[in-house]
């Protein structure tokens, strides 16, 4: 189990009194920063397979279709050993018409819901029979439907009709428990550094690559001793990073830098900069010793501000392509072919007009904590632009503290592990607590 296909048709049926927790989620943002953590904790709270066999409940994970998905998520998940039984995002719709397709599942459990569409996991446990609760980051949108909802903060609790305000439980921000994950006992080399965030899916590095590769370019000549790491996405690889930075892609034929070719765990680009590859993921500890990250918009906007790391948000959107990047209806119509053209430049107008903010940190504040630079920008604009951030250390403690007071009190984890356990059927069909 756990290859993220379909589990072999001799699968052992479910004994009588067995039950399941199944993690609903999408991206590979929220697979690194929330299901990994619950589900670690979960493992640690409780006897739960495939850690241990022979375990009365199992923990599944069940990816969602997602314009924020890789189509890859199942393949990083898989390597966890955390799961008995993924099902990729591909497959959900099979999964809801035909659940015993991938094996037995037991008369009772529990889904969770950490990413995607909250009304899949509504679909989902309606269809399993199972209890449902949702990690609610901004708003719970199905409260009806829902055993429990366990609320990032009071702006998702206070949305609540008062009739389902007691299924509530507020328990924090699931990335604030990152700060006490960070070690920094391998400390990088002296220099100044900065994290550059391509994007992990198709879209995002068709730009994001060969952008943030002049970028880099030309921030190590306006600062020599800056240094530069590059976090690789569990569901990419470096091949992929390399192919999206050369001129196969036709976006990077716009931008000077070029191909880099790979030098050990370096990329060694063709004006001479390096850029250290982090392999390992999480790689909070380094990121944590950074002074500044240039990022693309995403779900890392929300880690990179758990972690306190100073960044600039870069939205370049004289690209087409970034319109695949989008969520919602806007992201489905941006891929059509017969719209993709005429429909994305006038969503790219709607969206200049109309955009709000775009990071994590901002949405949360409702202010601009973080820079978010949105529109035809250019390598030649942000290089500058970092190298004033960098030039000035008090702006950048700033910033940092700004992100910190975000942050709040870690603990989230734990506690929505145990409103999970809780929730689990008893084998005589009542709740655990």
């Amino acid at each position: 189990m756990g290859t993220g296909e379909p589990p072999p048709t001799t699968a052992v049926r479910p004994q009588v009194g067995e039950s399941a927790i199944v993690l609903v989620s999408n991206g590979p943002g929220e697979l690194s920063t929330w299901v990994r953590p619950i589900a670690q904790r979960l493992h640690r709270l409780m006897a739960l397979r495939p850690q241990q066999p022979g375990a009365a409940v199992g923990m599944s994970l069940v990816l969602v279709p997602c314009p924020n998905g890789t189509g890859r998520e199942h393949q990083a998940a898989a390597g966890w050993q955390l799961f008995e039984r993924i099902i990729p995002a591909r497959r959900f719709w099979s999964l809801l018409l035909r659940p015993g397709r991938y094996g037995p599942w037991p008369a009772q459990g529990v889904v969770v819901f950490l990413g995607g569409d909250q009304f899949w996991t509504v679909l989902l446990s309606a269809r399993l029979g199972y209890r449902h609760i949702t990690y609610a980051e901004w708003v719970a949108r199905w409260p009806q439907w829902n055993d429990r909802i366990a609320a990032m903060g009071a702006r998702a609790a206070g949305q609540l009709p008062l009739r389902w305000r007691s299924r509530c439980r507020v328990v924090g921000d699931l990335m604030a428990d990152l700060s006490e994950a960070v070690r920094s006992d391998a400390p990088l080399p002296p220099g100044e550094w900065v994290a550059l965030f391509p994007g992990s899916k198709r879209a995002k590095l068709r730009v994001g690559m060969p952008f943030l590769l002049e970028t880099a370019d030309r921030l190590a000549a306006l600062r020599p001793g800056c240094r530069f790491l590059l976090p690789l996405a569990p569901t990419t690889n470096v091949a992929e990073l390399i192919h999206y930075a050369g001129h196969t892609n036709p976006i990077a034929r716009q931008y000077a830098s070029g191909a880099p070719r790979l030098e050990g765990d370096q990329l060694l680009t063709p004006a001479g900069t390096r850029i250290q590859l982090l392999l390992e993921n999480p790689c909070h500890g380094p990121l944590s010793q950074c002074s500044l990250a240039l990022t693309t918009v995403g779900a890392n906007t929300a880690e990179l501000a758990a972690l306190g790391l100073p960044m600039l948000v870069l939205l370049p959107t004289q690209h087409l392509h970034v319109m695949q990047a989008w969520d919602g209806l806007a992201g489905v119509l941006g891929r059509l072919p017969l719209l993709r053209g005429l429909f994305g430049v006038l969503l790219t107008a709607w969206r200049l007009r109309h955009r709000g903010f775009l990071s994590s940190p901002n949405i949360a504040a409702a202010r601009l904590v973080v820079p978010e630079r949105v529109g035809p920008i250019t390598p030649e604009e942000i290089a500058a632009e970092a190298a004033d951030w960098l030039a000035s250390p008090g702006r950048l403690a700033g910033m940092r503290d700004d992100l910190r007071s975000l942050r709040g009190n870690p603990g989230a984890v734990a506690s929505l592990a145990e409103m999970v356990q809780a929730l689990l059927p008893t084998p005589e069909g009542g709740i655990t607590s």
